[in-house]
């Protein structure tokens, strides 16, 4: 089988490829990554000369380019590229509006001229916030953020080509994710980064703002799990129901490294902070799907890979304005 994989060389996007090709031999990716400041080739150089794997630098919105590369060859596409960071979205949205709705837009014109399988990574983000429900993939959608916005505006389109060209597709939606190679602008990178170059972290408002959390491998195993088992048309949240505080999140951390409250900054909080993000994954499980990783192993493995790999993330901090930013 054939694969295309946008943003490969993204967190979850590099994740998956190294999950997908670990797991099965008949299968062929063809990787398209623009090379944002947030792509980097290094999250795929232990397997840059497997024959099962080709990459591609390209822009999504590129028709011509997209045309080509998705042809009648190719089985599946699997959307990973995307502009992610809220406080990037709220400093200005042009490229999420570009990247996440055009660019997804292009993909979809691609695949329905091919007739290839079309999944499309959204997030927990697009429900909104809510301080009790956990949500369910048949609630409205309610963002609050460019970024959420305009990753459910590509829903939309998902769901229309679905209905008006009968496109093969489906949608997951995660919570949020943490494990090796996310880019230091997160939280949990953020923090054991900055913690590892002995600064304090700033943490929004009162800190009791609330996550649903998954490691990274746990939801690459059910994009995986929908790929092979999901229906048609449907959409899957995929979370671990296990729900922290940013405050709690920053507790762990600081303990792991061997550090004490004292680190902490409290600062402004962030413009229209959703409160609580958080799933019903009843759709999923039903189906055979759970996760594999306690949040205390994965988060022990995720403190472990950044401690013993400061050669891929210290020049990403010497090229950024990571600063205050967090999800």
């Amino acid at each position: 089988m054939n694969w295309v994989i946008t943003g490969g060389c993204g967190f979850i996007g590099s994740n998956f490829i190294h999950n997908v090709l670990a797991k099965y031999n008949d299968i062929n990716i063809t990787n398209i990554d623009k090379l944002t400041y947030a792509g980097n080739l290094v999250n795929l150089k232990t397997i840059e000369n497997d024959k099962r794997y080709n990459f591609i630098k390209g822009d999504i919105i590129n028709y011509e380019l997209m045309s080509r590369i998705i042809n009648k060859d190719i089985d599946l596409v699997v959307n990973f590229a995307a502009e992610s960071h809220v406080d990037r979205s709220i400093k200005g949205g042009d490229e999420f509006l570009i990247t996440n709705v055009q660019g997804t837009y292009t993909l979809l014109k691609c695949c329905r001229k091919s007739d290839s399988r079309f999944i499309q990574i959204s997030t927990d983000e697009v429900y909104g916030s809510s301080n009790t429900k956990n949500f369910e993939e048949s609630d409205n959608l309610n963002p609050s953020s460019l970024y959420s916005s305009t990753k459910a505006a590509a829903e939309l389109l998902v769901k229309a080509y679905q209905t008006s060209y009968n496109l093969e597709s489906n949608i997951t939606r995660s919570s949020n994710n943490f494990g090796p190679y996310q880019y230091p602008e997160k939280l949990i990178p953020h923090f054991i980064t900055r913690l590892l170059c002995g600064k304090k972290v700033p943490v929004y408002g009162t800190g009791k703002n609330i996550r649903e959390w998954i490691y990274v491998q746990d939801n690459c195993d059910a994009i995986d799990f929908v790929i092979k088992k999901g229906k048609r048309g449907e959409i899957y949240n995929i979370g671990s129901r296990c729900e922290k505080t940013n405050l709690e999140i920053t507790y762990t951390i600081l303990s792991c490294l061997g550090f004490d409250k004292n680190m902490i900054e409290f600062v402004t909080d962030r413009l229209g902070h959703d409160f609580r993000y958080a799933l019903n994954t009843d759709k999923i499980r039903k189906l055979g799907w759970n996760p594999q990783h306690s949040f205390e192993d994965a988060f022990n493995m995720t403190i472990e890979w950044y401690k013993i790999n400061k050669t891929w993330w210290e020049p990403l901090l010497k090229n950024s304005s990571t600063g205050k930013q967090y999800k």
